[in-house]
């Protein structure tokens, strides 16, 4: 397994990069997660007796990689989870996805749908009263003609079930590798990354912006000429 990389950290929060096909928390497949992870690091780098407490903010799905926070209080936890509800709590991604876009900006709005049983999510009518509506803006950084795929950069507004996943493959732009929603690519890693965080940071109030992109080999080498 990879070595943690920790982007920030003191007493209060400590984002790191998520690694690739690791779960955020624990599942049912009891495999090693994130939130495992963290909290060895910080009881061996500081000599912790006993329980560490370590707040689990957000989730990234399990294949995908990039930036998360984690808080290292209750009260740290509390207030970034206050922001998540308010949405000062901006997310960006990348994502390298299927076919050219007509406008190089935009904004997606819709209602998805959640199947528990399936572990996936669908876009649905507005009339259905379990949906919840999904909103993000694109921006097409890139389209490479010869293997008809675009790189776009995405900033979340709502943070639905599979959201991005659900709602690029909808227009016929799923993500490229997306073993559940995707249609080319089947058996490589998916290449949507979790590539910018910004917080308050629950203490300071002062506004952070954490970011870290994708090694640039295999399917990301598309990104490699691209200034971020």
């Amino acid at each position: 397994m990879e070595e943690l990389k920790v982007l920030y950290e003191d007493n209060h929060i400590i984002v790191v990069e998520k690694i690739p096909n690791i779960p955020s928390q624990a599942d049912k497949t009891n495999d090693i997660d994130m939130l495992t992870i963290i909290k060895q690091y910080i009881k061996d780098k500081y000599n912790k007796k006993g329980e560490v407490y370590l707040g689990l903010v957000h989730r990234l799905d399990r294949p995908v990689g990039g930036v998360m926070v984690f808080a290292r209080t209750s009260k740290a936890a509390s207030r970034l989870s206050e922001e998540v509800r308010n949405k000062t709590f901006k997310k960006q991604y990348l994502a390298i996805v299927d076919g050219k876009f007509d406008y190089s900006k935009g904004t997606l709005e819709d209602y998805l749908l959640k199947n528990e049983q399936k572990n996936m999510s669908k876009v649905v009518t507005k009339e259905n009263k379990r949906a919840k509506i999904a909103k993000l803006d694109y921006e097409v950084l890139k389209y490479e003609q010869e293997i008809n795929l675009s790189v776009l950069k995405i900033l979340l507004h709502t943070g639905r079930h599979h959201q991005i996943r659900v709602q690029l493959a909808s227009r016929n732009h799923s993500i490229y590798a997306d073993q559940k929603y995707g249609i080319r690519g089947k058996g490589k890693q998916i290449c949507l990354w979790a590539y910018s965080l910004t917080i308050i940071h629950p203490i300071t109030k002062q506004e952070m912006t954490f970011s870290t992109i994708p090694k640039t080999v295999g399917s990301w080498k598309i990104i490699e000429d691209i200034n971020l």
